[in-house]
C-alpha cells in the first residue's frame, strides 16, 4: 500500500506493469481511483465515449463483446470526454446514470476527461504517441494485448462487433503473454 495525501492509502501497482497501464484515474461511478495495472494480462479495448454522439449506440456492441470474452480476459475501457461537439456535457453521475440505465453498461468506466488536445489524459496521450493516430470523435478504439503493447486501432465509424475488431481481439486472447 501506498499513501497519496490527496486520495489516502492505494494499493502499489505491480512491479511488472506496463508503462502504458502504468495510471491511475478516478472511476465514474464514485470517483474513487482505479489503477489501470490491474489490467495487466488482459487483452484491453480503451474507448473514448460521449453520450449524445451519433455513434452513442455503440454501448451496446461494446458491453456485448465484454460480455462475451470477458472470461476468456478482455476488459473494455470506456473513458467518457466531451472533446467532440460537445456531447458528454453531463457530470459523472449523470454519465454514470445513463450508461446503467440506458445500455446497462457493466465493463469499467472512467471520469470524463480529455482525449486529446492540451489537457488529454496520460493514457490516451501514450496511445496517440506509440499508434500516431488521434481520436477524431467519439468511440476511437484501441486495442491492447495482455503485454500492454498497442496493436491496433479503430475508428468510430468500426462497430466494436465488427469482424475486424472481433477477429483481433480473438487473436490476441488466444495468446498468452
Amino acid at each position: 500500500m501506498v499513501f497519496i495525501p490527496a486520495i489516502g492509502l492505494v494499493e502499489a501497482a505491480p512491479t511488472s506493469c506496463s508503462p502504458l497501464l502504468s495510471h491511475t484515474f478516478p472511476r465514474l461511478q464514485d470517483e474513487a481511483p482505479q489503477n489501470l495495472c490491474q489490467y495487466q494480462g488482459k487483452v484491453l479495448l480503451v474507448v473514448n465515449t460521449a453520450s449524445f454522439c451519433g455513434f452513442t449506440g455503440q454501448y451496446e456492441g461494446l458491453e456485448k463483446i465484454y460480455a462475451k470474452y470477458k472470461d476468456q480476459g478482455l476488459v473494455v475501457l470506456g473513458f467518457p470526454s466531451n472533446d467532440f461537439g460537445q456531447q458528454e456535457p453531463g457530470s459523472n453521475k449523470e454519465i454514470a446514470d445513463f450508461c446503467k440505465n440506458t445500455y446497462d453498461v457493466k465493463f469499467p468506466m472512467f471520469a470524463k476527461s480529455s482525449v486529446t488536445g492540451n489537457n488529454v489524459n496520460p493514457l490516451f496521450k501514450m496511445l496517440i504517441a506509440k499508434t500516431s493516430t488521434t481520436p477524431k470523435w467519439n468511440f476511437y478504439k484501441y486495442l491492447i494485448d495482455r503485454n500492454g503493447n498497442v496493436v491496433d486501432s479503430f475508428g468510430s465509424v468500426t462497430k466494436p462487433t465488427s469482424s475486424s475488431v472481433t477477429s483481433e481481439i480473438e487473436k490476441l486472447l488466444a495468446e498468452k503473454n
